[in-house]
């Protein structure tokens, strides 16, 4: 999707997704017989568990272009990791103009995000997190870099794993 390597994707059989619409763009070609009007749309889907994807879609009604972007995020799941309904550790990432960064939260602080980042944070079940959205706001890219970082974190458990210490030893040095 994005070209990491981490990466552990998820299909969508069995899992209860709720999907988000983040925008639709209204676009036009200019031909001979006139202007010719089309819809891009571009949608989030999740199961609040952990379990998130996105997709664009384009068509020449709004309605066909989100069901498009529906039936092409729910190709393109992917797993991340949410551990007592926040990230593990802070993380950014560059996606275009678009530039996110994410830090995770203690529990009652809420999701402080807005726009696309929210759409996909709510989707991957992520309840606390402080996040700032700098550069563009062109939802395709804000979007795509949420994921890029998003993508980026590694799991405790993993760390532990590779550097041959207990999970305890990870989290206190």
């Amino acid at each position: 999707m994005l070209g990491l390597d981490n990466i552990e994707k998820v299909k969508p059989g069995g899992l209860e997704l709720k999907d988000r619409l983040v925008a639709v763009n209204r676009v036009t070609k200019v031909t001979k017989g006139g202007r010719a009007f089309g819809f891009s749309a571009i949608v989030v889907v999740g199961d609040e568990a952990g379990t998130v994807g996105f997709g664009l879609g384009k068509s020449k009604e709004v309605a066909s272009a989100i069901a498009k972007a529906v039936e092409d995020a729910k190709k393109n799941l992917v797993k991340v990791p949410v551990i007592n309904h926040t990230i593990p550790h802070q993380t950014s990432a560059r996606y275009g103009g678009a530039d996110i960064f994410l830090r995770p939260a203690s529990h009652g602080t809420g999701l402080i995000a807005g726009g696309a980042v929210r759409a996909v944070l709510e989707s991957a079940g992520v309840h606390d997190i402080l996040s700032k959205s700098k550069g563009s706001s062109n939802p395709h890219n804000v979007v795509k870099a949420t994921f890029k970082a998003l993508l980026d974190i590694r799991r405790p458990e993993d760390i532990a794993k590779l550097r041959g210490v207990s999970l305890s030893k990870v989290f206190n040095g």
